[in-house]
């Protein structure tokens, strides 16, 4: 019996070390299925993911986009840490400063570090009482960008809004320079008084300091010695006397923002630009300097589209005309070019002739046509930008108005309900040519008497 015994107790045993052995797992599973340590990272997880929704649902109910939170929240995993009640009181900071709702928005993606609530606690009470920030919320947004970012405090501001009063300034230009070169706070007086003298100096007037500083107040970031001098001597490198330089300067501050070199390379390209005389005196009818940075100016609005400097200059040398229109028409036409045409901003390299045309009278009724005639299912190919822009009007009135009716009142050239007016005098033969007076019976009698005598 006590062998029996044993031999029923020692074959479970034995089976046990068995299948432990076979899997050694089981048992380290078995056992962590009944252990708290792997559902601690699990619940942090779901706090964590709760935080995160608070978050979203906090900034999205005080009018931040829903497409923007993912990225946000990734970037700022500080935020998961904050509280929510402070959070939210300092938005609520933020909206009693009146900033834009997109302005806003943009404060907070590039400085999160504004929704801080004891910073802006501290600059509520500041501002509470300052009366120039209270009717600009666009100063008060760079302000505290830059203050949050270089640890000012709101006494250090005040001070430099002080320099900048004992320099002469009133408080409307005070205020577009807080707005437009927040940077200046981080400014001492002598720097910005050097910047100043320079102006006096190519024999600017006070009023035209003032002029400069509210419509580029960026200029004060600008070094005298490494950039402001050398971009004079270039001017006058090229002939241009001080007295035309500050008059220029005045009449539009933002030449001040060119690089080293950039005038230069586009005075030269003026200088041997091949055009025809019309189109060429309109260019250059506010002087060379003026025409110089108008085609800067049209330079940099191609390359904020993508094309870089060698193509945007191709661009203006093969189509000249769209140096003629302003900035504003031409970042209009690549506009419905990328959004609505869906053609690529490069295509102006091979067709530059797009931005020399006229908008309402020939890009607009055009692409009409086309997009009626592929809706239907009237053309056997594909049109593209340079078929669309090159032909003349006659002939794409031929090719895809003429054949088909319907398209008549789209396109307005050339349709029976419009009336052409030549562009040329009436020819001195229809001025001279002479009176026809009405035939009676009796003079087409005559008429075939004499004829009857000369057979």
């Amino acid at each position: 019996m006590a062998i029996r015994i044993s031999t029923r107790t020692t074959v479970p045993r034995f089976t046990e070390i068995f299948t432990a052995k076979r899997n050694p797992t089981f048992s380290n599973q078995s056992s962590q299925s009944f252990s708290t340590n792997p559902i601690k990272p699990r619940f942090s997880q779901q706090s964590q993911y709760r935080k995160q929704i608070s978050l979203a649902t906090l900034l999205q109910r005080y009018g931040f986009p829903s497409s923007l939170l993912h990225n946000f929240l990734s970037k700022n995993h500080f935020l998961l840490n904050s509280n929510i009640q402070e959070l939210e009181k300092s938005l609520v900071i933020l909206l009693s400063f009146k900033i834009p709702q997109n302005s806003l928005v943009s404060l907070i993606c590039d400085c999160p570090g504004v929704l801080d609530f004891q910073f802006l606690k501290k600059w509520e009470m500041g501002l509470s009482n300052f009366v120039l920030l209270s009717s600009a919320p666009l100063m008060i947004k760079g302000v505290l960008e830059q203050s949050k970012r270089f640890q000012i405090d709101p006494d250090g501001f005040f001070k430099s809004v002080e320099v900048l009063r004992g320099l002469g300034f009133i408080d409307g230009t005070v205020s577009k320079v807080l707005e437009g070169f927040p940077g200046v706070i981080l400014m001492n007086g002598k720097e910005i008084q050097r910047r100043l003298e320079f102006l006096a100096g190519i024999g600017i007037p006070r009023d035209g300091i003032d002029r400069v500083l509210r419509s580029f107040p960026g200029f004060i970031g600008f070094g005298v010695e490494d950039r402001l001098k050398p971009l004079l001597y270039e001017f006058k490198d090229f002939g241009f006397s001080v007295d035309v330089i500050s008059r220029e300067i005045i009449k539009e501050p933002r030449i001040l923002s060119m690089e080293l070199g950039e005038f230069s390379q586009c005075l030269e390209f003026l200088r041997t630009l091949k055009c025809r005389v019309p189109i060429k005196e309109k260019i250059f009818s506010e002087g060379e300097f003026r025409a110089g940075f108008e085609v800067k100016l049209r330079v940099d609005c191609l390359c904020r589209y993508g094309l870089i400097r060698r193509e945007a200059f191709e661009v203006l040398w093969k189509e000249p005309r769209s140096i003629i229109y302003k900035v504003g028409e031409i970042e209009r036409k690549i506009e419905f070019l990328i959004r609505r045409m869906k053609f690529n901003s490069r295509c102006l390299v091979e067709v530059p002739e797009y931005l020399g045309v006229n908008f309402e009278k020939q890009i607009i009724p055009r692409y009409n046509v086309i997009e009626y005639l592929r809706s239907k299912g009237g053309l056997g190919y594909e049109v593209g930008l340079k078929g669309l822009v090159k032909p003349s009007r006659l002939r794409f009135y031929n090719l895809y108005v003429k054949p088909y009716p319907d398209c008549a009142k789209m396109f307005g050239r050339f349709s029976g309900d419009v009336k052409v007016q030549s562009r040329h005098p009436v020819g001195l033969w229809k001025l001279f040519k002479p009176q026809r007076y009405p035939e009676s019976k009796e003079d087409a009698k005559n008429t075939k008497l004499f004829m009857e005598s000369l057979g």
